[in-house]
């Protein structure tokens, strides 16, 4: 319903801010990831929103970007993880650490968030498997566009993100996309 606000900050009290929007005031949570990013109080701010209501509260979550944002909806759509989970998620692993950590299915980055145990991120790696991986993976991993291509080409071959990731490690840096995926496939074979 509220997808996005602009106004002045008014205050900063982590993980929550106050936004004027036109004389209205919002509270908004926010990841440490967007709060440390906010101008000065008193400056003008845009944050994408998440707007959840419950029986007994209606609360707005902001983010600086469509990734964040987009982490935050995966996450909370997972049984067990609601949106405090979610932005302590959010905030100890930016979305590029995330993507990585699912990409490489590391539980142990997800471990060290305070809230998640070992099954809750052996939980959540298994859930945001080809819904964070694979499209922030490409990005993480891939140095270029060649290694962008030989990674999805890998994954389209039925490799799954963690070789894909370990076999593009190790091709060189200015490989072409045939040449790189004939290495990369010999890594593979091995």
């Amino acid at each position: 319903m509220i997808g996005k606000l602009t106004g002045t900050l008014l205050e900063k009290n982590p993980p929550e801010v106050l936004l004027d929007c036109h004389g209205v005031g919002y509270e908004v949570q926010v990841p440490m990831s967007t709060f440390y990013n906010l101008p000065a109080t008193g400056e003008r701010v845009a944050l994408l929103t998440h707007f959840i209501v419950r029986e007994d509260a209606q609360l707005l979550y902001g983010f600086s970007t469509h990734g964040e944002r987009q982490a935050f909806r995966e996450l909370i759509k997972i049984s067990g993880v609601g949106p405090r989970t979610a932005l302590a998620i959010l905030s100890g692993l930016g979305v590029t650490d995330l993507a990585q950590a699912v990409t490489l299915q590391e539980a142990g980055r997800l471990v060290k968030v305070p809230g998640i145990g070992k099954k809750t991120a052996e939980r959540l790696l298994l859930e945001l498997k080809g819904k964070l991986g694979a499209d922030m993976g490409a990005a993480v991993h891939a140095r270029n566009d060649a290694q962008a291509d030989i990674l999805q080409a890998l994954l389209a071959l039925g490799y799954n993100d963690k070789e894909a990731a370990a076999a593009l490690k190790a091709l060189p840096a200015d490989v072409g996309v045939s040449e790189g995926i004939k290495l990369a496939l010999k890594a593979l074979a091995k």
